[in-house]
C-alpha cells in the first residue's frame, strides 16, 4: 500500500470518527502531494512522498520553537499534536547512538582526520541518515567527532 492510499484510508476512518485535528492533518498533506505531483506532471515516487512528509514535520518542529518562545500555547499544543500524527507516517528515527555509529563508520571508511574533512563526512553521513535523523543534530555530532568547534 503506498503512502497515498494509506493517507486516503486515515482519512476516511478520521471523517468517520469525526477526529478533526486529523482529518485536517492528512488533508493537509494530501494537498501538498497534489501539488508537488501537479509541479512534477508525473506520479509521486516514495522518496518524494516522504520527502514532503519530512518538510511538513519540520515545519512543525521550527513552528513549535517560535511557539515556545512567544509564550503561544494554544497554538503550540496544536502544532505538536499535528506533529505527531505526521510522525505516524514518517520512517522510525535513529537514535542518537545509531547517528554516532554511522558518523564513526563514515569517518573510518572517509579517513577523515581534522575539521577540514568535514564535508566528505557530512555528505556521506547526510545520505545514510536522511529521513531519520534530523540534519542539524547530525552536523553538530561530524563537528564535534571532527573535533571542530559548533557554529
Amino acid at each position: 500500500m503506498s503512502l497515498q492510499d494509506k493517507l486516503n484510508d486515515d482519512m476516511k476512518a478520521a471523517m468517520k470518527k469525526g477526529d478533526k485535528l486529523r482529518l485536517e492533518t492528512i488533508r493537509m498533506v494530501r494537498a501538498q502531494m497534489k501539488d508537488a505531483q501537479i509541479a512534477k506532471m508525473a506520479a509521486l515516487s516514495p522518496e518524494d512522498e516522504l520527502g514532503i512528509l519530512q518538510n511538513a514535520a519540520k515545519k512543525r518542529r521550527e513552528a513549535i520553537e517560535l511557539y515556545k518562545k512567544g509564550g503561544r500555547d494554544d497554538l503550540l499544543e496544536k502544532e505538536m499534536a499535528e506533529l505527531v500524527i505526521l510522525g505516524e507516517y514518517l520512517p522510525k528515527a535513529l537514535t542518537q547512538e545509531e547517528v554516532l555509529s554511522i558518523i564513526d563508520a563514515t569517518i573510518q571508511e572517509t579517513g577523515a582526520k581534522t575539521a577540514a574533512d568535514f564535508g566528505k563526512v557530512m555528505g556521506k553521513a547526510a545520505q545514510q541518515t536522511k529521513g531519520r535523523a534530523d540534519g542539524k543534530i547530525v552536523q553538530q555530532l561530524v563537528r564535534e567527532r571532527l573535533g571542530q568547534p559548533a557554529s
